[in-house]
């Protein structure tokens, strides 16, 4: 689960009780880290914490300050995981240092609600916030899943149209950003949080082995969708952390109908495991029938099947599909699905699925950690 999917309960029990709260936020890291900016957690003053900032290590520090550091304000702090750092005795993690932003419920509180409509429409949020000065904590929002901007009476025009203007640029550049601007006579720290949409996996097949495939996915706080044209198969008491559970005939699979698919988005990963032929073909034409593949497609089994899929997708729309048609299609799929890390139980053969739809939906290299060379980014300066 992420970070938020922990954090949504606390917090919603938190403001039923109006009860102040703190959230921490990474905002910034120097060296290694084991969470990265816009890792959260919410801290409640009975103790009781959701979400992580690091792998442990500052969890505990970060609580036990937050309190008396917000009393007045927001404050973005300094913590480090260097063993032999003077500040934080403590330190003896990653060997980096991390700045967290500390806000309590006032600041807070209109962010977690922009936060849970992204994450429930599953769409893509940009977050511009000050993290220096008088306005620290002043932020706007930029996404089809909110319509709303923060502090808008209290946030000087001129700063908040600059918030604005950088949300609206890191949603559009689908990235985050991090730079000092002029505000008046003075520069001020904005901060760019572009979060992307939340992942979704649409998983053709109910077998046994989609179960593994559905538990990691939700682990790592996918929407999870399964589909099968067997009603004994697909059940939600066989799939009860998938988001939803259908079953789809043969016959009713939509072929040329792709707004059956319309909640299918660019983003997602579609994986067929169907065990089924004749599914798996009807199952490919509906795909091939939207305007343009979802970011990931795999098959399940031999090319040599896949093709045969393929061919008979390709009859099923009324297209003469050619072998050189096939091929072209066969180079977009993920067939077979899955990275070879030696899988031979349904639990590895779902982790291999699950890591390869990971590295394709983020463009990571899939070599192992010790073969890709570290590049560190110039940081921004802390002033």
């Amino acid at each position: 689960m992420t970070d938020l999917e922990n954090i949504l309960p606390l917090w919603h029990e938190l403001e039923e009780a109006g009860t102040e709260y703190v959230l921490a936020t990474v905002v910034d890291v120097e060296g290694p880290s084991y969470r990265k900016p816009g890792a959260r957690m919410l801290i409640a003053r009975d103790g009781r914490r959701a979400g992580t900032v690091s792998g442990g290590c500052l969890e505990s520090e970060v609580a036990t300050r937050a309190w008396w550091l917000t009393e007045s304000r927001p404050v973005v702090e300094r913590y480090s995981t260097v063993a032999d750092d003077g500040d934080v005795p403590y330190g003896s993690g990653c060997g980096g240092v991390v700045y967290v932003l500390l806000e309590r419920r006032a600041t807070a509180a209109p962010l977690l609600q922009a936060l849970e409509a992204g994450f429930h429409a599953r769409l893509p949020l940009a977050i511009a916030t000050v993290l220096d000065g008088a306005e620290i904590g002043s932020r706007s929002f930029a996404g089809r899943a909110i319509e709303h901007s923060q502090d808008g009476d209290k946030t000087p025009t001129e700063l908040q149209s600059i918030l604005k203007n950088m949300a609206l640029r890191g949603l559009e550049r689908a990235q985050s950003i991090d730079q000092r601007v002029n505000v008046g006579d003075r520069g001020t720290r904005i901060w760019v949080d572009y979060r992307a949409a939340r992942p979704g996996l649409w998983l053709f097949g109910a077998g046994d082995d989609a179960k593994p495939i559905v538990q990691l996915a939700r682990q790592l706080g996918w929407f999870v969708t399964v589909t099968d044209g067997r009603s004994h198969l697909a059940t939600r008491d066989r799939f009860p952390a998938a988001d939803s559970v259908a079953t789809a005939p043969i016959e009713l699979v939509p072929l040329h109908s792709p707004s059956a698919l319309a909640d299918l988005k660019a983003t997602d990963a579609a994986v067929l495991v169907t065990h089924s032929f004749a599914q798996d073909a009807r199952i490919m034409a509906s795909l091939l029938a939207r305007d343009g593949l979802p970011a990931y497609v795999g098959v399940l089994g031999p090319q040599r099947r896949t093709r045969e899929v393929l061919a008979e997708a390709a009859r099923l729309l009324g297209l003469e599909g050619t072998p050189e048609c096939i091929e072209q299609w066969l180079a977009q799929l993920h067939a077979p699905t899955g990275l070879d890390i030696g899988a031979e139980t349904p639990a590895a053969i779902a982790l291999s699925i699950i890591a390869e739809v990971q590295q394709a939906l983020n463009n990571g290299s899939a070599l192992p950690l010790r073969q890709v060379r570290a590049v560190q980014p110039a940081l921004p300066s802390q002033a």
